[in-house]
């Protein structure tokens, strides 16, 4: 995906508040494919690759500065998965404070694409200082979502 979404919802699972970031693509999935493929990988291969390591430190978010920025640090010699590790990251670091936004509370529920990402998760809930909720489906939210509404209207007729 090429935009990142907060949904606070009520108790009762009614929408309060919403925030969309779809004007930059950092710390978005295409961002991690970008990023991934740049080191020579892919996202299905992120969480083994940054298991218990330590992420180097990354300094620019933009998806062209921060391509280049890895490319620089790949030949000053640090390593793949300390460049990837330091990636996600930053991506959790920079989502953690797109949730504050809206002084969300637990439960948090991540879904979509990066959600697969265990080191994003862990890094998320890190950053976040509560936990984070993931689901195998995840990534069709969004498409589950929207056929729920459908039925519902078409219920309705």
């Amino acid at each position: 995906g090429q935009d990142s979404k907060v949904i606070q919802l009520d108790d009762d699972g009614n929408l309060c508040d919403f925030l969309m970031n779809d004007k930059c693509a950092a710390g978005t999935g295409r961002f991690l494919e970008v990023i991934s493929r740049t080191l020579g990988t892919s996202v299905e291969q992120l969480d083994s690759i940054t298991e218990n390591v330590t992420p180097h430190a990354i300094t620019s978010m933009c998806t062209v500065f921060a391509e280049s920025e890895v490319i620089s640090l790949r030949s000053a010699g640090v390593a793949p998965e300390a460049i990837l590790a330091g990636v996600i990251n930053a991506m959790a670091r920079r989502s953690a404070n797109f949730i504050a936004r809206l002084s969300c509370e637990a439960p948090i529920l991540f879904t979509g694409g990066v959600s697969h990402c265990q080191t994003f998760a862990r890094m998320l809930e890190s950053h976040l200082g509560m936990p984070v909720n993931t689901h195998p489906d995840a990534q069709f939210a969004g498409a589950i979502g929207a056929a729920v509404i459908g039925q519902r209207v078409r219920t309705r007729r």
